[in-house]
This record gives C-alpha cells, structure tokens and sequence, in this order.
C-alpha cells in the first residue's frame, strides 16, 4: 500500500503542501512581504527543515526577536546550521553578476547537504530585487526561474520567491508569473493561471 507522501506548512496560509513547490509572491507592500517571510522560517524551523532567507530585509534582530516571540533561539538555530540568512546581493549577484548556473548549483549543493545532515526537508525563501536587471547575467532571469521547476524534480526544496511589485513593471511581473507554477493571493497559494511548464518556456 502506497502511503501518501507527507506535506510542510508554509506558514502563512493553511493549506499544506509536499517539499518542493516553487511559489511565486507578488507584494505591494512592506508588512505583507515580512509576515510571510517571518511565518516561513518559522514553520520551518519549527519542523526542524533547514531553512534559509536570501533578502535585505530580513536583518537578525527582526528574525531574531520573531523566533523568541515563538520560543525558539536565532543563535542557536544559526550555529548548528538549521538557519541562514544571507543579503539579497551576496547570494544572487555574486562578482557583480547574476549567473543562472552558478545558483542552481548553490540550491543543488544545499539540498545534498540537507539530505546528508539528516534533515527532513530543506526551504528557501527569496527576494529578487530589480538590481537583476542591470547587472551582467540579469537578462537570464526568467530562465533561471523556470530552470528551478526542473531542478525541484530532483532537489525538492521548497522555494518562494519575493518580488517587489513595486520595483519592476507590469511586464516583468507578467513574465516573472509565467514560471511560478503557484502564487500567493491575499495569503493563500493557488495555482497560476499564467504558469508556462519549464518544457514550453525553455523549448526551441
């Protein structure tokens, strides 16, 4: 008999899901992108997923004082590896550059590592910030997203992915929407309309 494979919460919505979903989170506001993000770490840790924060706005004292509120310690949960954070340019645009290949080798690498540390599952959440479109590489970014939806066959992290609708135009976020297969509306995740399959997008 075929048991059902379990499912994580992410925290800001009730409905579960399984490891390694690709989720887009389109925000026009400041206290909206930081509540989900607080609520993703937390309901990671709180399963004992290794857990990271690629942003400029998640500093240590905020998340720090989030996860004591919840009776958890940041220092802790950082020196034994649980947490990371890491700033929005540190980690995407590394050498003043964004490179495609180089990112889907650091989530590759981070969910062998997870695996191999015995964690039950691994997730990421990040802001992309409209700096991609000015660096060399940034024009990739669409292929980067969609590359991700392929990756997560095989390294199922559970990654959501932070855009400021305010900091790129309605193009972008079009295209941005069209290799998420899922999207946050009004705190709950449902599946994206304008979702193009990673076969269709990067095909010929």
């Amino acid at each position: 008999m075929n048991l059902p494979a379990p499912t994580i919460s992410l925290g800001f919505t009730a409905e579960r899901f399984p490891a390694g979903v690709h989720i887009c989170q389109i925000f026009s506001d400041d206290d909206e992108r930081q509540d989900a993000l607080l609520a993703y770490l937390q309901s990671g840790l709180e399963a004992n997923e290794r857990t990271s924060c690629f942003s400029d706005k998640a500093s240590a004292p905020i998340v720090a004082e989030h996860l004591a509120q919840h009776g958890m310690s940041f220092d802790e949960r950082c020196a034994c590896g649980a947490l990371t954070l890491a700033p929005t340019r540190e980690v995407y645009f590394k050498n003043d550059r964004f490179d495609p290949e180089r990112m889907l080798e650091v989530l590759t690498k981070y969910h062998e590592d997870s695996v191999i540390q015995g964690y039950p599952a691994a997730r990421v959440i990040g802001e992309m910030t409209a700096e991609v479109q000015h660096v060399p590489g940034g024009s990739r970014l669409l292929e980067y997203e969609s590359k991700i939806s392929l990756l997560l066959r095989e390294h199922p992290i559970t990654c959501v992915c932070q855009y400021d609708a305010r900091s790129f135009d309605g193009a972008m976020i079009m295209d941005v929407l069209k290799v998420h297969p899922l999207m946050v509306i009004r705190g709950s995740v449902v599946r994206n309309p304008f979702f193009i399959p990673p076969e269709e997008f990067l095909g010929p």
